[in-house]
Protein backbone atom coordinates (compact mmCIF):
# COMPACT_ATOMS: atom_id res chain seq x y z
CA UNK A 1 0.00 0.00 0.00
CA UNK A 2 1.43 3.52 -0.65
CA UNK A 3 1.41 5.51 2.21
CA UNK A 4 0.06 9.21 2.03
CA UNK A 5 -0.84 11.71 4.67
CA UNK A 6 -4.34 11.36 4.83
CA UNK A 7 -3.35 7.23 6.10
CA UNK A 8 -1.75 9.68 8.87
CA UNK A 9 -5.00 11.86 10.13
CA UNK A 10 -6.51 9.07 12.82
CA UNK A 11 -3.44 6.99 13.60
CA UNK A 12 -4.92 3.75 16.30
CA UNK A 13 -2.37 1.74 18.52
CA UNK A 14 -3.80 -1.08 20.51
CA UNK A 15 -3.53 -1.94 23.20
CA UNK A 16 -5.22 -4.98 24.85
CA UNK A 17 -5.49 -3.83 28.74
CA UNK A 18 -9.00 -2.48 28.03
CA UNK A 19 -10.53 -5.68 26.72
CA UNK A 20 -13.63 -7.66 28.37
CA UNK A 21 -16.66 -7.33 27.10
CA UNK A 22 -15.03 -7.09 23.40
CA UNK A 23 -12.70 -8.56 22.15
CA UNK A 24 -9.40 -6.66 20.20
CA UNK A 25 -11.09 -7.91 17.20
CA UNK A 26 -13.98 -6.03 17.97
CA UNK A 27 -13.07 -3.16 19.35
CA UNK A 28 -10.52 -2.64 16.48
CA UNK A 29 -13.25 -3.13 14.06
CA UNK A 30 -15.77 -0.72 16.13
CA UNK A 31 -12.58 1.91 15.10
CA UNK A 32 -11.93 1.27 11.42
CA UNK A 33 -15.59 1.66 11.10
CA UNK A 34 -15.20 4.96 12.06
CA UNK A 35 -13.12 6.85 11.12
CA UNK A 36 -9.41 5.28 11.87
CA UNK A 37 -6.98 6.12 8.84
CA UNK A 38 -4.15 4.12 9.97
CA UNK A 39 -4.02 1.08 12.38
CA UNK A 40 -0.58 -0.24 14.64
CA UNK A 41 -0.85 -3.31 16.16
CA UNK A 42 1.34 -3.39 19.42
CA UNK A 43 1.26 -6.13 21.91
CA UNK A 44 4.47 -6.42 24.06
CA UNK A 45 3.01 -9.21 26.38
CA UNK A 46 2.34 -11.82 23.68
CA UNK A 47 4.90 -14.90 22.45
CA UNK A 48 5.81 -14.46 18.91
CA UNK A 49 3.28 -17.20 17.69
CA UNK A 50 0.66 -15.59 19.19
CA UNK A 51 2.06 -12.54 18.26
CA UNK A 52 1.70 -13.84 14.62
CA UNK A 53 -1.74 -14.64 14.86
CA UNK A 54 -3.06 -11.43 15.93
CA UNK A 55 -1.37 -10.20 13.66
CA UNK A 56 -3.12 -12.00 10.63
CA UNK A 57 -6.58 -11.52 11.55
CA UNK A 58 -5.83 -8.26 11.96
CA UNK A 59 -4.12 -7.68 8.50
CA UNK A 60 -7.09 -9.25 7.16
CA UNK A 61 -9.69 -6.80 8.85
CA UNK A 62 -7.67 -3.73 7.89
CA UNK A 63 -7.47 -4.96 4.46
CA UNK A 64 -11.51 -5.65 4.21
CA UNK A 65 -11.86 -1.64 5.62
CA UNK A 66 -8.49 -0.43 2.87
CA UNK A 67 -6.97 0.78 5.77
CA UNK A 68 -3.40 0.53 6.40
CA UNK A 69 -1.94 -1.87 8.55
CA UNK A 70 0.88 -2.08 10.63
CA UNK A 71 3.15 -4.12 13.37
CA UNK A 72 5.37 -2.70 16.46
CA UNK A 73 8.36 -3.63 16.54
CA UNK A 74 8.74 -7.25 15.45
CA UNK A 75 9.96 -7.53 12.06
CA UNK A 76 9.58 -11.33 12.28
CA UNK A 77 5.76 -10.94 12.56
CA UNK A 78 5.28 -7.84 10.39
CA UNK A 79 6.81 -9.95 7.22
CA UNK A 80 4.68 -13.25 8.45
CA UNK A 81 1.22 -11.61 8.55
CA UNK A 82 2.11 -9.56 4.98
CA UNK A 83 1.66 -6.06 7.01
CA UNK A 84 1.47 -2.98 5.33
CA UNK A 85 4.20 -1.78 7.69
CA UNK A 86 6.20 -1.77 10.72
CA UNK A 87 7.44 0.70 13.13
CA UNK A 88 10.41 1.14 15.01
CA UNK A 89 11.47 3.44 18.00
CA UNK A 90 15.09 5.10 18.41
CA UNK A 91 16.15 1.77 20.56
CA UNK A 92 15.31 -1.04 17.93
CA UNK A 93 16.69 -2.26 14.62
CA UNK A 94 18.28 0.31 12.85
CA UNK A 95 15.68 1.40 9.92
CA UNK A 96 18.67 0.15 6.92
CA UNK A 97 18.80 -3.25 8.48
CA UNK A 98 14.91 -3.40 8.44
CA UNK A 99 14.60 -2.15 5.12
CA UNK A 100 17.16 -5.38 3.94
CA UNK A 101 14.48 -7.69 5.60
CA UNK A 102 11.33 -6.13 4.50
CA UNK A 103 12.00 -5.06 1.47
CA UNK A 104 11.49 -1.91 -0.40
CA UNK A 105 7.64 -2.02 -0.27
CA UNK A 106 6.83 -2.11 3.05
CA UNK A 107 5.98 1.39 4.70
CA UNK A 108 8.67 1.81 7.73
CA UNK A 109 8.02 4.49 10.33
CA UNK A 110 10.16 5.80 13.02
CA UNK A 111 9.53 7.03 16.25
CA UNK A 112 11.48 10.69 16.75
CA UNK A 113 11.94 13.13 20.01
CA UNK A 114 14.59 15.82 18.13
CA UNK A 115 14.91 17.31 14.97
CA UNK A 116 18.32 15.61 14.39
CA UNK A 117 16.55 11.99 15.04
CA UNK A 118 13.87 12.80 12.47
CA UNK A 119 16.19 13.90 10.26
CA UNK A 120 18.16 10.92 10.54
CA UNK A 121 14.89 9.00 9.93
CA UNK A 122 14.22 10.88 6.85
CA UNK A 123 17.77 10.40 5.09
CA UNK A 124 17.76 6.31 5.60
CA UNK A 125 14.49 5.93 4.19
CA UNK A 126 11.27 6.29 6.82
CA UNK A 127 7.49 6.53 5.32
CA UNK A 128 6.62 8.50 8.27
CA UNK A 129 7.81 9.59 11.98
CA UNK A 130 5.81 9.47 14.95
CA UNK A 131 6.94 12.59 17.21
CA UNK A 132 6.13 12.78 20.84
CA UNK A 133 5.06 12.56 23.58
CA UNK A 134 3.47 15.67 23.15
CA UNK A 135 1.52 15.60 26.36
CA UNK A 136 1.84 13.49 29.22
CA UNK A 137 1.04 9.73 28.98
CA UNK A 138 0.35 6.79 31.11
CA UNK A 139 0.71 4.21 28.76
CA UNK A 140 4.75 4.58 28.12
CA UNK A 141 6.44 6.59 31.18
CA UNK A 142 10.10 5.83 29.50
CA UNK A 143 9.38 8.67 26.89
CA UNK A 144 10.78 12.20 27.13
CA UNK A 145 8.01 15.46 26.65
CA UNK A 146 8.40 17.35 23.30
CA UNK A 147 6.79 20.83 24.04
CA UNK A 148 4.75 22.83 20.94
CA UNK A 149 8.38 24.33 20.03
CA UNK A 150 9.80 21.71 19.03
CA UNK A 151 6.94 19.81 17.30
CA UNK A 152 7.03 22.05 15.07
CA UNK A 153 10.41 22.29 14.47
CA UNK A 154 10.56 18.90 13.72
CA UNK A 155 7.55 19.12 11.27
CA UNK A 156 9.60 22.04 9.45
CA UNK A 157 12.77 19.95 9.13
CA UNK A 158 11.17 16.88 7.48
CA UNK A 159 8.73 16.29 4.35
CA UNK A 160 7.37 12.98 4.97
CA UNK A 161 4.62 12.86 6.65
CA UNK A 162 4.43 13.53 10.53
CA UNK A 163 2.13 11.61 13.10
CA UNK A 164 1.86 13.69 17.01
CA UNK A 165 1.67 10.89 19.82
CA UNK A 166 1.91 10.67 23.54
CA UNK A 167 -1.39 12.01 25.64
CA UNK A 168 -3.65 12.85 22.61
CA UNK A 169 -7.31 12.67 23.77
CA UNK A 170 -10.14 15.02 22.28
CA UNK A 171 -9.65 17.62 25.33
CA UNK A 172 -6.22 18.63 24.07
CA UNK A 173 -5.82 17.91 20.15
CA UNK A 174 -6.96 21.28 19.29
CA UNK A 175 -3.40 22.35 21.32
CA UNK A 176 -1.84 20.64 18.39
CA UNK A 177 -3.36 23.36 15.66
CA UNK A 178 -0.35 25.14 13.59
CA UNK A 179 2.26 22.57 14.66
CA UNK A 180 2.15 21.29 11.14
CA UNK A 181 1.70 17.40 11.55
CA UNK A 182 -0.01 15.05 9.48
CA UNK A 183 -2.35 13.57 12.52
CA UNK A 184 -2.23 12.28 15.28
CA UNK A 185 -1.84 8.97 16.76
CA UNK A 186 -4.47 7.68 19.87
CA UNK A 187 -4.59 4.64 22.29
CA UNK A 188 -6.42 5.24 25.12
CA UNK A 189 -8.61 8.17 23.46
CA UNK A 190 -9.80 5.35 21.47
CA UNK A 191 -9.71 1.75 22.71
CA UNK A 192 -9.93 3.02 26.78
CA UNK A 193 -13.06 4.51 25.54
CA UNK A 194 -16.58 3.20 26.51
CA UNK A 195 -17.95 3.90 23.45
CA UNK A 196 -15.12 2.83 21.03
CA UNK A 197 -17.31 3.93 17.85
CA UNK A 198 -18.47 7.19 19.35
CA UNK A 199 -14.99 8.44 20.20
CA UNK A 200 -13.42 7.61 16.65
CA UNK A 201 -16.09 9.72 15.13
CA UNK A 202 -15.39 12.58 17.76
CA UNK A 203 -11.60 12.26 17.12
CA UNK A 204 -12.27 12.73 13.82
CA UNK A 205 -14.10 15.49 13.75
CA UNK A 206 -11.79 17.62 15.77
CA UNK A 207 -8.41 16.26 13.44
CA UNK A 208 -10.27 18.25 10.72
CA UNK A 209 -9.70 21.28 12.14
CA UNK A 210 -6.26 20.76 12.67
CA UNK A 211 -6.17 21.38 8.83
Amino acid sequence: MKLNKKHMHLYAITDRSWTGEKSLYEQIEEALKNGVSCLQLREKNLDEDEFIKEAKKTAALCKKYNIPFIVNDNVNVAIASNADGIHIGQDDMDIKKVRSLVGEKMIIGVSAHTVKEARAAEKNGADYIGIGAVFNTSTKNDVMQVSYEKLKSICEAVSIPKVAIGGINKDNILKLKGSKIDGVAVISAIFGAKDIGSATKELDILIKELF
